[in-house]
């Protein structure tokens, strides 16, 4: 079993900087490659990022490519989103994910974390 805890969300303006962090503790927590996800109102679940705890492999969505960059803390087995130049259209809830291969599809994630949300305000 991993357990992951997200953290860090909140509202912001437009053009503004968060950065989440993600927890992640089990027995086989390292031994996963995690990614972040996020679900706005309305829409689908969407992938937003990905990296592999050993090797730091990342893959990122088109739409955050250049703002948001993923990386990780071994010592701490936390993973964290640094979301600059932030637009109204990021405004979701954010989740975080363990599965066994970087990957943009969703449910080859076998554990997620309860969700943070992020506002941006125009």
């Amino acid at each position: 079993q991993v357990q992951l805890v997200e953290s860090g969300g909140g509202l912001v303006q437009a053009g503004g900087s968060l950065r989440l962090s993600c927890a992640a503790s089990g027995r086989t927590a390292r031994s996963y490659a995690m990614g972040w996800f996020r679900q706005a109102p309305g829409k689908e679940r969407e992938f937003v990022a990905a990296i592999r705890w050993s090797g730091g492999d990342t893959l990122y969505a088109d739409s955050v490519k250049g703002r948001f960059t993923i990386s990780r803390d071994n010592a701490r087995n936390t993973v964290y989103l640094q979301m600059n130049s932030l637009k109204p259209e990021d405004t979701a809830v954010y989740y975080c994910a363990a599965g066994t291969t970087v990957t943009v599809t969703g449910p080859l994630y076998d554990y997620w974390g309860q969700g943070t949300q992020v506002t941006v305000s125009s």
